[in-house]
């Protein structure tokens, strides 16, 4: 039996990389890891709407979180893809270490946070009643486990960035099979455990990870080409960690600003009554699995742009980004006419209220306009933060993010009454807005300039 070493061997060099190799596990990945929530919110339809709309209020805080937390594993899979491409593998694994303790260090600090503070945050959100209580429980319980995630993310960035996106695809769907398990038996009661419901949901979610966080250390050390010592754990480089701050920080405050949006949309909504909060909801999970090849293209063509990048062969990755874009874009284009023909009978997975039902059937129509605009965003600011240009979809996106959309939807929402559908216009405007300024900025190459380890590159060259 070939080894995973040996697998390994067959990985090392970026011209060896092909984008379906690395896309098709990712796209599994992310649609089990979509699968996880939305397993959540199909199993809490039975409880209620309430349950449905109080774990939807919470996840908002939630996926900042682990956006937050992607400081560190997305600067880190930038920064070790590059060193890869260019050989340095010591380096690759020690950065890889770095991730792992950084991120654990942040991961404690936010879960004390939503253990303490969970329910102040909630009531930001003008929730109340049955709505908050069911909020406040999951929050505090998901939230002080979310350390696991912290370390999770580091770990799985790292594997999939070696090439080994089958194998962190693997363990998604073992996170996934322990989840839903979870959550037939504490949701409803079964086996004789009690009938916990959105609690139980939470404890399931939190025991999930704890397993998956066991098999991504196993991986680890079965992926990297250099092993990673212990002292790489505690011996920390200000060089290395400020090359991965370089890429974390402008990545996940782009992405922190984008879900601090969606929260006050989601602000904007509980303004429109409990059914248009529970159908933003429902519509929000079928919207996933629309631009759910787009992240897996985004993804797997970031592994590329990093190696081709860090190997200095810039003209291959400019032609890569190109093509990817077209593949997502058709991709979403196709998944976008399934979810209008079937939009009616999709909101019914989830309710049998007609009013959600039309509520969310009509926004999905809207999916034409949004989902096209974010998945050339999806695509192309994967690919400028694995050249190492992360700064500059931040710039861009607090214009059209804070100072356009949001704007927009107040307009749309308070002035115009145009309900959900004023929600999804203003964040498609968004969308479109940095998808047009992020294509020029690709074919500008301006990109080129900020390689992490192009000048070590050249100056070995010049040496020998």
């Amino acid at each position: 039996m070939e080894s995973i070493h040996g697998q390994q061997e067959q990985g090392k060099r970026p011209e060896q990389f092909n984008l379906f190799f690395l896309t098709w596990p990712i796209f599994l990945e992310v649609f089990l890891f979509m699968l996880m929530g939305i397993a959540d919110t199909f199993m809490l339809s039975a409880i209620s709407d309430n349950a449905v709309s109080g774990v939807g209020a919470a996840n908002q805080y939630l996926f900042i979180a682990i956006l937050i937390l992607e400081v560190i594993g997305n600067g880190a899979s930038i920064v070790v893809s590059q060193y890869i491409g260019s050989r340095k593998y010591i380096e690759a694994a020690r950065i890889s270490a770095h991730a792992v303790t950084l991120n654990l260090l942040i991961g404690v600090v936010i879960s004390a946070c939503f253990v303490l503070f969970s329910g102040r945050l909630l009531e930001t959100l003008n929730l109340s009643g049955e709505i908050l209580a069911f909020a406040r429980s999951y929050l505090y319980i998901v939230g002080g486990g979310i350390f696991l995630q912290a370390i999770i993310n580091s770990l799985a960035a790292i594997i999939r960035v070696h090439g080994f996106t089958k194998a962190a695809m693997l363990v998604s769907l073992g996170m996934n099979v322990v989840h839903i398990a979870g959550n037939y038996t504490l949701i409803f009661g079964h086996f004789g455990f009690p009938e916990l419901g959105v609690q139980g949901a939470a404890i399931s979610s939190v025991g999930s990870r704890a397993v998956a966080l066991l098999v991504f250390l196993w991986l680890l050390y079965r992926v990297t080409e250099v092993r990673i010592e212990v002292k790489y754990y505690f011996n920390l480089s200000k060089e290395y960690i400020g090359k991965i701050l370089k890429i974390g920080i402008p990545s996940a405050l782009e992405q922190v600003m984008y879900h601090i949006c969606q929260t006050i949309f989601l602000f904007y909504a509980t303004f429109l009554g409990a059914e248009a909060l529970a159908a933003r909801q429902y519509a929000a999970n079928i919207s996933m699995f629309i631009y759910l090849f787009a992240i897996a293209i985004g993804m797997g063509t970031a592994i590329i742009v990093g190696r081709l990048v860090g190997g200095n062969r810039q003209d291959e990755a400019y032609a890569r980004v190109l093509k990817s874009v077209k593949w997502a874009s058709a991709a979403t284009l196709l998944m976008v006419a399934v979810v209008i023909t079937l939009r009616k009978q999709l909101m019914g997975i989830f309710t049998v209220d007609p009013e959600i039902i039309r509520l969310g059937a009509n926004v999905l129509l809207l999916s034409i306009l949004l989902e096209t605009g974010r998945t050339m965003n999806i695509v192309l600011i994967n690919s400028l933060r694995a050249a190492g240009d992360a700064k500059y979809p931040l710039w861009v996106g607090m214009f059209t993010m804070v100072g356009m959309s949001l704007s927009l939807g107040y307009l749309f929402v308070f002035k115009l009454d145009m309900g959900l559908a004023g929600i999804w216009l203003a964040i498609a405007s968004d969308e479109w807005a940095r998808a047009v300024i992020m294509y020029f900025r690709w074919k500008s190459r301006a990109w080129e300039k900020h390689g992490l380890v192009k000048a070590e590159f050249k100056e070995q060259s010049v040496g020998a």
